[in-house]
């Protein structure tokens, strides 16, 4: 037993004091354990040794329990810091592509104004071209009417043509005839 209470003594105890936790950590919960803990080992005194283990078990439990509770929080905070920053990102891309599309259909409204505005007008370009266009399909529609007579001309010359074989090969024959 003494060599217990020696190794026990020898032993230092590691506790964490209020300033090296975490300010999450410091909460009502955690302060009432740490005072009862405390008045428990003054009222029971160091000499019981099985007593002062077991509070040695009970307060590396405590600890590591609030070590995990702390480091929980920080997780969940860190979680919460990453959802803050990516809801700021896609909030200042939201505004991005919205100024985007702004000055996109600013620039829509002027090509169109510009468009309505050359189509509107009658320019001198324009005007040149509506008449040189007027008269060339003028040229075309009495070229095509020139063609088309023509076309009937020649139909009525194969036609005369064919008759004037038909009658040479009639006169042959009769010649033929004749002068045998």
């Amino acid at each position: 037993m003494s060599s217990m209470l020696s190794h026990n003594k020898d032993q230092p105890r590691i506790r964490k004091s209020l300033s090296d936790s975490s300010p999450t950590a410091t909460t009502a919960t955690t302060k009432s354990l740490r005072h009862e803990r405390l008045s428990r080992l003054s009222s029971s005194g160091s000499s019981d040794v099985s007593n002062d283990t077991s509070t040695n078990h009970a307060d590396s439990y405590v600890l590591r329990w609030e070590n995990r509770l702390s480091a929980r929080k920080k997780a969940e905070e860190t979680a919460n810091n990453d959802y803050k920053k990516m809801y700021e990102k896609a909030l200042a891309t939201n505004q991005r592509l919205k100024s985007k599309l702004e000055t996109s259909n600013q620039e829509l409204a002027m090509i169109q104004d510009q468009l309505q505005r050359t189509q509107g007008r009658p320019g001198d370009c324009s005007s040149n071209m509506l008449e040189t266009e007027k008269k060339e399909s003028w040229s075309l529609k009495k070229r095509i009417s020139d063609m088309e007579e023509q076309l009937k001309v020649k139909a009525e010359l194969k036609m005369e043509n064919q008759r004037l074989k038909d009658e040479n090969g009639a006169l042959i024959r009769v010649i033929t005839k004749l002068s045998k």
